[in-house]
């Protein structure tokens, strides 16, 4: 018997006993779809926040008062921005800029929201990619130099303080002092820095003498947290160390003591987040391969049954001529069959998944191929190995005793 003879016989046997065929081949469609699903979303996840960290780009840089150094002072300040703004001091950073944080409370007629307002530096919004615009203009160098109330909001915070009133040129009440709003920003969606359509932001030098009061040791008036940015992604290293040395000669740091500062520079963050992902994917697609390997122990069990109710087949067959290797191959074309038709519709069903994933998480939708070939071929490599001991049990089958079995 060739190939092709030993393929359509299994075939016959396995259409014979449809609904037999499908439990069996369920434990394979589950493992591959789930591999599939598991290891597509996973990829879109790792693509979705790497495409955002690459959006703000990998050359900023964020520092930070590291509390646990500073004796539970603000540790930033704006002179430490115009210090990293000096090319004399920094000449890999092309440009710097600072936020105050806090939450306050926000009016405009009878509506009020209380929300994250944010004092920043003119190039701010630009250098965190927080620049379109879907009315009106962001803050400029003059707001901070003349400490002007002036605002600019998220869309959400437009849309729940003004609905559907013009919001350009109105007065919004911050902390109980009247600001004139110039700027709605369009909808960001969130992101790594949270969801700023609801925030609001004034100049930096009005926070600091309306909103936020603190102060460095040293008595000046301190800022939440500077990013810079250097002029590539070649140049971060050099950044980070011209970054340290200027900190720590600004805030009098002796050699030997901890900085009263924290740097994190998003090429690390990348670094990661991928690494993260790239971790959690594997384990969720291992995990979900149990799955085929449970279905492999379903279709060794289902061959087992399949050589006991056709002994009397296999003794005549024998009796007829059939070799050893003829009812070898049968059956174990027969359990490759039930794994390869089990695989493909576990890649149709998993492809699915991802489809519907996708479109519900709003991922990107990466299936990649050498996924799908993988779980193709371990389906495959299941049913070979869980239909050899069935096969050879068949083959090993003495003719007369088959023959006389009931």
């Amino acid at each position: 018997m060739n190939v092709t003879e030993s393929f359509l016989t299994a075939l016959d046997s396995i259409l014979a006993n449809k609904m037999r065929a499908i439990l069996t081949m369920l434990g394979v469609i589950i493992g591959v779809a789930s591999v599939i699903a598991l290891m597509s979303i996973g990829n879109g996840f790792s693509e979705s926040i790497t495409g955002e960290i690459n959006a703000i780009g990998t050359n900023l840089i964020n520092i930070s008062t590291d509390t646990d150094n500073s004796g539970g002072y603000p540790a930033l300040s704006l002179d430490d921005v115009e210090a990293l703004s000096n090319p004399l001091n920094a000449p890999d950073i092309t440009e710097v800029s600072a936020i105050v944080q806090g939450n306050q409370l926000v009016v405009f007629g009878g509506e009020s929201m209380n929300t994250a307002v944010n004092g920043v530096t003119a190039n701010y919004l630009a250098m965190n990619n927080l620049d379109d615009f879907q009315l009106g203009d962001g803050l400029n160098q003059n707001d901070l130099d003349t400490t002007a109330r002036v605002a600019v909001i998220g869309a959400g915070a437009a849309s729940d303080l003004f609905g559907t009133e013009f919001p350009i040129g109105q007065p919004i009440r911050i902390n109980g002092v009247s600001y004139e709003l110039i700027g709605v920003l369009a909808d960001s969606g969130g992101g790594l820095a949270g969801n700023t359509d609801n925030s609001v932001f004034i100049p930096l030098t009005t926070a600091q003498s309306r909103l936020y009061s603190n102060r460095t040791r040293s008595g000046e008036k301190a800022v939440s947290a500077i990013t810079a940015q250097a002029a590539g992604t070649e140049q971060v290293d050099a950044a980070l160390k011209q970054i340290t040395e200027t900190l720590r000669d600004q805030h009098d740091i002796i050699y030997g003591d901890e900085d009263d500062f924290s740097i994190f520079d998003q090429a690390s963050l990348l670094d990661t987040v991928n690494t993260i992902t790239a971790t959690l994917t594997t384990f969720l697609g291992a995990i979900a391969a149990i799955s085929l390997i449970v279905g492999g122990i379903g279709i060794m069990n289902i061959m087992l049954v399949s050589v006991t109710e056709r002994t009397r087949e296999i003794g005549i067959r024998k009796a007829i001529g059939a070799l050893r290797r003829d009812i070898l191959a049968q059956f174990l074309l027969e359990s490759l069959v039930l794994s390869l038709l089990g695989g493909a519709i576990g890649i149709a069903l998993g492809w699915t998944i991802s489809a519907v994933a996708s479109a519900l998480f709003d991922l990107p939708l990466v299936v990649d191929l050498g996924t799908i070939m993988l779980s193709a071929t371990f389906a495959a490599v299941v049913g070979l190995i869980f239909g050899i001991y069935p096969a050879w049990r068949a083959s090993s089958l003495r003719p007369i005793e088959a023959l006389r079995y009931e």
